[in-house]
């Protein structure tokens, strides 16, 4: 799913691993650490953005709708219309989580997007 400044019209997911994600204030809360792909509808699923723990001990994923992420050449990052209490209530998984059963554990994708308040782009 494209967002309005067609960040998504080609990239290499090795480039978008690591780079920075902020809010729309401004404020560095993260980084994009994989993108979960749908191998059999060749769909992005979701970014996994990490947002704390300590050289990933402890730090959980947050599964976010690709649609949110919005690439800004300014900050050299995404930006999300996220803030901290929106993230602090996200949810949240293990890496491995993410992909485990086809991403299906407990319906994380599905739980995602009802959370982010964002359409189903699957069927």
């Amino acid at each position: 799913m494209t967002t309005s400044s067609g960040h998504t019209s080609a990239i290499l997911a090795s480039k978008v691993k690591g780079t920075a994600v902020y809010s729309t204030a401004g404020d560095k809360i993260g980084t994009v650490e994989d993108i979960v792909l749908d191998k059999k509808s060749n769909q992005i699923m979701f970014a996994a953005l990490g947002f704390g723990g300590l050289l990933g001990i402890g730090e959980k994923y947050y599964p976010v709708p690709w649609s949110l992420l919005d690439y800004s050449e300014d900050k050299g990052g995404y930006v999300v219309p996220l803030n901290k209490d929106n993230i602090d209530k996200a949810p949240a998984y293990d890496l491995k989580d993410l992909v485990k059963h086809d991403g299906s554990l407990g319906d994380v994708r599905t739980t995602t997007y009802d959370y982010y308040k964002v359409s189903r782009d699957w069927q």
